[in-house]
């Protein structure tokens, strides 16, 4: 007799799941960011950005390979990480931002010509400039993406609260828009790319935004230097838009390698780079607002 289709997890047991991985992702990041033990804070900060890291460049290469892009993988995730540890290193260890931002310079400097080579030296290929590019965006999209937030983790003394709120805040924008959307939702933003996103749900992921904002101004204003009413109003429209276009962005290339998630490394809730997409489009944003807005 033929063998039935495999049964669908039950609601509990996929909400179990989501919420054991939820709870160790941001749990880790919690002791990285506010643990009064700077050995555990290091090592928990560390560890959770480098395996975000890993898995993030992982997703991708998968991607890039269901289209046939044949992403240089190996030296890809070898100067990725190498990336992230160095800058982690520059930030936590040498507290040198600078030194953070010429590490990111010379990787992105070195990596075109170690592809080429590695390339030119590759068995049986018959193309370059596929693998070669999306290696390089592969890079650049998580593995440079990731370093920026770290950048607003030791931007000043209260940076572990700045990550706090710029993650909340942009996180608020995908509850919303799923809350909205699945209420009042009629109208389809991007039916070719996101069928489920309608222009409503949109509306209601920046309100979120901004309503978690204001609150994070109202109820904690003196860890953030600078901050205004009308900045965090503003930030968080800003961040609620860029959550969504975020969303979308890593939509259109799952879409294109026809992937439902990105991957499965953590039970119950897709892949890491559907919990990273809207952080890492977000995370230039902030880090401007604070150097060039907040600061002057």
């Amino acid at each position: 007799m033929a063998e039935g289709k495999e049964a669908k997890p039950s609601k509990l047991r996929v909400f179990t799941q989501r919420l054991g991985s939820a709870a160790f992702l941001y749990g880790v990041l919690l002791l990285g960011l506010f643990s009064q033990n700077e050995t555990v804070s290091r090592v928990a900060f560390g560890g959770i950005i480098t395996l975000l890291g890993v898995l993030s460049l992982l997703e991708f290469f998968n991607m890039a390979e269901k289209r046939n892009l044949a992403p240089i993988r190996l030296p890809g995730i070898i100067v990725g990480v190498g990336s992230i540890l160095a800058v982690f290193w520059s930030l936590d260890v040498r507290k040198d931002a600078d030194l953070a931002v010429s590490i990111e310079f010379a990787a992105l400097l070195f990596i075109v010509p170690i592809l080429g080579v590695w390339q030119l030296f590759a068995p049986k290929s018959k193309s370059s400039i596929a693998p070669i590019a999306s290696t390089l965006f592969g890079i650049v999209y998580v593995a440079f993406l990731l370093n920026i937030l770290q950048m607003i983790r030791y931007f000043d003394d209260n940076g572990n609260w700045w990550l706090l709120y710029f993650i909340v805040v942009s996180k608020m924008s995908d509850t919303g828009a799923y809350c909205v959307g699945s209420l009042i939702g009629k109208h389809k933003m991007v039916p070719r790319v996101s069928p489920g996103k309608t222009w409503e749900g949109f509306a209601g992921g920046i309100g979120f935004s901004a309503i978690t904002s204001w609150a994070f101004f109202s109820f904690a204003k003196m860890h953030f230097t600078g901050m205004t009413l009308p900045w965090a109003i503003g930030l968080g429209v800003v961040l609620g838009v860029g959550s969504v276009l975020g969303d979308l962005i890593e939509s259109l290339m799952k879409r294109e390698a026809d992937m439902k998630d990105s991957g499965n490394f953590f039970p119950g809730i897709g892949g890491i780079l559907d919990l990273l997409d809207s952080l890492l489009f977000n995370a230039p944003i902030m880090y401007l607002v604070l150097k060039y807005g907040l600061a002057t």
